[in-house]
């Protein structure tokens, strides 16, 4: 039955992001039992206007976020208004989500590439984001900036490793943080709290622990984030959608060291 309320709510899980485990460590020649903790992977289904859609790989966090961001960059939704609530179920392994409209499930879904099984019913060459011609110049100083505080607010990969993170900065701070073992979902999380908070920036610097394959560059896109750094590689494709979309697309990015793929122009040295 269709819920009669048209307020956005958004259940906590009682699921946690981690478990403690005791593990054998091998070290300096011993064998020693530690008590550590480990990244809960969780299979979560999302159901649409009662219809179940699929199943998401997913650590059990922001899950409504996650729901949200996932329709909203699959282009089933466009914005919030769409959105009459969002339901987690108290064992989270569901989201229900009701939409102020009908909606045909897709037929195919592409498992796409990475790990914990990215999904898409969106083949990319379909899409046409809008080309973004802004954005503003960073300096390498304002990219280390970044990064620093990248790595403060991973609190569950210092807490696990094993997870990926991704941030949206305005230039100056990080604005909003999600985390999740596959890399895709958490720009879906992004996308979605974007919605939720209805966060309104100038600018939209996206951070990520994640490879840029094609679909991640492609989610990048729907956030309107014109810079993208990210700590490991890019894919050729990636490179030509940046290129293409006018997205400056940064790999390899350590502290003093990164590597600019595309539009250079938004990049400066340090003033002297």
């Amino acid at each position: 039955m269709k819920p009669r309320t048209t307020a956005h709510f958004i259940a906590s899980s009682v699921i946690a992001a981690s478990r403690e485990l005791t593990q054998i460590v091998y070290s300096n020649g011993t064998l020693n039992a530690v008590r550590n903790n480990v990244i809960v992977e969780s299979s979560v289904a999302l159901t649409v206007n009662g219809e179940q859609w699929l199943s998401l790989l997913c650590t059990p966090i922001d899950l409504g976020a996650l729901a949200i961001g996932f329709l909203f960059n699959e282009g089933i939704i466009t914005e919030l208004s769409e959105v009459e609530s969002v339901r987690v179920c108290p064992q989270g392994d569901n989201v229900d989500v009701w939409l102020a409209h009908v909606v045909e499930k897709p037929l195919n879904w592409t498992r796409t590439s990475g790990c914990s099984g990215g999904i898409t019913g969106v083949v990319a060459q379909n899409d046409s984001p809008q080309i973004l011609i802004n954005g503003g110049v960073l300096t390498a100083a304002q990219i280390n900036h970044m990064l620093a505080e990248f790595y403060q607010v991973q609190a569950l990969y210092q807490k696990t490793g094993g997870v990926h993170t991704s941030a949206v900065s305005d230039g100056q701070q990080i604005v909003i943080v999600a985390e999740d073992i596959g890399r895709h979902n958490t720009l879906d999380k992004l996308a979605g709290r974007c919605l939720l908070q209805q966060l309104s920036l100038t600018r939209r610097i996206l951070l990520t622990t994640g490879r840029i394959s094609s679909e991640m560059l492609q989610k990048a896109a729907r956030l309107k984030a014109p810079i993208v750094i990210s700590r490991t590689s890019p894919s050729s494709r990636s490179v030509e959608m940046a290129e293409s979309l006018g997205i400056t697309l940064i790999g390899y990015a350590r502290r003093d060291q990164f590597t600019i793929y595309t539009h250079p122009e938004r990049i400066m040295l340090d003033p002297d």
